[in-house]
C-alpha cells in the first residue's frame, strides 16, 4: 500500500510515517510533502500513483483545498488536522476521511478501513462545499491563551498579553509585553495556525510579531523592512522579502 504524505511540520511528518509503518506492515511511504506546489507537480507526473493520501488542511503555502481545485485527485484522502470536532464535522458530511492530531493508532487503523471501504463502494466528495463549510467553522477560532511551563510551575498567558515569538538555536520563545520570556515545547509552524491573523504577522521563518508589538518601521539597504519591537530585543526583527507586500498591507488593514 503506497502512502503520500503531505504535512508541512516536519516532526508531524516524522510521527505519522513512523506509525504508519509500524502499524501496517505492507505500507511504503511513497512520498512525503510540504506544500500545495509540490503536491500538485508529484501527482500530474508521479510514474506509480498513491493507494492513499494522508494530507493536512494548512500547508506551508496554502490550503489544502487549492490542491483538490487544481489537480484531480484518484485516491482516497484522509485529512490529518488540528480542528476540533465541531469544525471537523464538514469532513463527515462530505465523506471524508480524517483523523485529529495528535493521530491515535486506533483511529489510524478505522480511518485506513474506512477509506478502504468508501474506495471500494466509489464515494466521492464535494470540495467546494467543504471548504465553504471548514471556512465558517473555523474562521474565528484562534488561540486565546498559552498555558506554559517555568520552572516547577505553570503560567497562563493570554495572547493579548503577548509581544512577539521567536526561534532562536532550534528551541521556540514566547515574549510577553511586559518582557517575559517563556520557552515552549511547540514549533513556531504550530504557532502560527493557532493565531488570530489580524493581530499577528509571521515576519520571517524565525519570528511572529503582534500588531501592538511594532514601534517603528524602517526601511533599510535593499528595500528591506527592519522593525523595532516592544519590548526591545536583539533578535532578527527584519521582514522577509517575500512577505513584505502582504507585510505592509496587514500593518495597513489588519490582517493578512
Amino acid at each position: 500500500m503506497n502512502i503520500l504524505i503531505i504535512e508541512d511540520e516536519i516532526v508531524a511528518q516524522q510521527a505519522l510515517a513512523r506509525m504508519l509503518v509500524n502499524t501496517f506492515p505492507d505500507v511504503e511511504i511513497c512520498g512525503i510533502l510540504d506544500s500545495v506546489h509540490d503536491t500538485i507537480d508529484y501527482l500530474e507526473n508521479a510514474k506509480s500513483y498513491p493507494d492513499i493520501i494522508f494530507m493536512d488542511v494548512e500547508l506551508s503555502d496554502g490550503k489544502c483545498f487549492d490542491i483538490f481545485e487544481r489537480t484531480e485527485i484518484h485516491c482516497p484522502v484522509i485529512m490529518v488536522t488540528a480542528y476540533d470536532n465541531y469544525a471537523v464535522k464538514a469532513f463527515e458530511v462530505n465523506s471524508v476521511d480524517y483523523l485529529l492530531k495528535p493521530v491515535d493508532v486506533d483511529d489510524l487503523r478505522r480511518a485506513i478501513e474506512r477509506c478502504r471501504k468508501r474506495k471500494e463502494s466509489g464515494g466521492g466528495l464535494d470540495i467546494k462545499e467543504l471548504k465553504a463549510m471548514m471556512t465558517s467553522t473555523t474562521a474565528k477560532r484562534y488561540k486565546q491563551r498559552y498555558l506554559l511551563r517555568y520552572n516547577d510551575k505553570i503560567v497562563m498567558v493570554d495572547t493579548a498579553q503577548i509581544a512577539y515569538f521567536y526561534s532562536e538555536d532550534g528551541c521556540t520563545y514566547l515574549m510577553t509585553a511586559a518582557g517575559e520570556r517563556y520557552l515552549m515545547d511547540v514549533s513556531l509552524d504550530v504557532v502560527s495556525k493557532e493565531l488570530d491573523p489580524a493581530h499577528f504577522f509571521r515576519i520571517s521563518r524565525s519570528c511572529i510579531v503582534a500588531d501592538s508589538s511594532i514601534g517603528n518601521v524602517a526601511k533599510r539597504l535593499g528595500n528591506r523592512i527592519k522593525l523595532t519591537l516592544k519590548p526591545a530585543s536583539d533578535i532578527d526583527s527584519f521582514v522577509s522579502r517575500s512577505k513584505t507586500a502582504d507585510f505592509l498591507t496587514w500593518l495597513e488593514h489588519g490582517e493578512q
